[in-house]
């Protein structure tokens, strides 16, 4: 596995309605390197949001979709999510705050 730094783990959130209902249970959705294991998301997370204890961390492997052009056919890149729960003492993570 390459050398994976904290800062390259996370990739982005993903803001979706169901991943916005979860934020009322302290449950944040972010999509992460492929390479990247539960304990380095956790790690990650705690380094980069200050404040932030992380409870469990669940992840999902997502393959790339079908695509056709014409008679050509490929597939779109694979992608991992990760939902990302935080203890009940802990802070909220602020770059959800005003969504």
């Amino acid at each position: 596995m390459a050398n994976v730094q904290y800062y390259d783990v996370i990739l982005k959130p993903v803001i979706t309605e169901k991943s916005m209902a979860g934020m009322g249970e302290k449950k944040y959705t972010f999509l992460v390197n492929p390479e990247a294991n539960k304990t380095m998301i956790k790690e990650a997370v705690e380094k980069m949001f200050d404040g932030v204890k992380v409870s469990k961390v669940n992840t999902m492997n997502l393959d790339g979709k079908n695509k056709r052009r014409g008679m050509v056919v490929g597939k779109t890149a694979k992608t991992k999510k990760a939902i990302v729960t935080l203890t009940a003492d802990s802070k909220d993570i602020e770059i959800f705050a005003g969504l």
